[in-house]
């Protein structure tokens, strides 16, 4: 599949761990609106897999869930590539979106030339349950709206109108 010029949302998490899989509600409303030029990926994988699923697209939107204690449940928070420059892994175990970009940098790799990581601060994401907080579902409308204002605004995606 030649993916130059298409857009991926990729969404993370897990959807046995309650609001971890936040991401994935998120991404399965935008699959239904954003049908042209843009792929939707739901994985629990991370690290180096990535890269996989980054290669070769034009942008990238990442959702995911976040637990930082640093704002209220239910926040949104947005970061371009640019934000992740200077982050260092916590563990030479671990390959978070700097590394990614470094490594595609120096292996030539086609990387995604604008890239948006898109997250809603959660309260617990190691909680097994297949259903969202009613904190995350409260912000899960909003999570999306920022998400498809991107999209809209500032990549140009059109969404589909249902015709009937």
């Amino acid at each position: 599949m030649n993916r130059s010029g298409r857009t991926v949302i990729l969404a993370l998490g897990n959807d046995i761990l309650g609001d971890d899989g936040v991401g994935f509600h998120a991404a399965r409303q935008l699959r239904q609106e954003f049908l042209d030029g843009v792929d939707v990926i739901e994985t629990g994988e991370a690290g180096l897999a990535l890269l996989d699923h980054l290669e070769g697209y034009e942008r990238a939107m990442i959702l995911d869930a976040i637990a930082t204690g640093k704002c209220a449940p239910g926040s949104v928070l947005v970061w371009g590539a640019e934000d992740f420059k200077h982050k260092v892994a916590p563990s030479p175990h671990f390959s978070g979106l700097p590394e990614l970009i470094h490594l595609a940098e120096r292996v030539g790799m086609k990387f995604p030339k604008d890239t948006r990581v898109i997250a809603m601060e959660v309260d617990n994401p190691t909680v097994f349950r297949e259903t969202l907080t009613e904190q995350a579902q409260a912000a899960l409308p909003f999570f999306v709206g920022e998400a498809r204002r991107v999209l809209r605004e500032e990549w140009g995606h059109a969404p589909c109108t249902n015709m009937l």
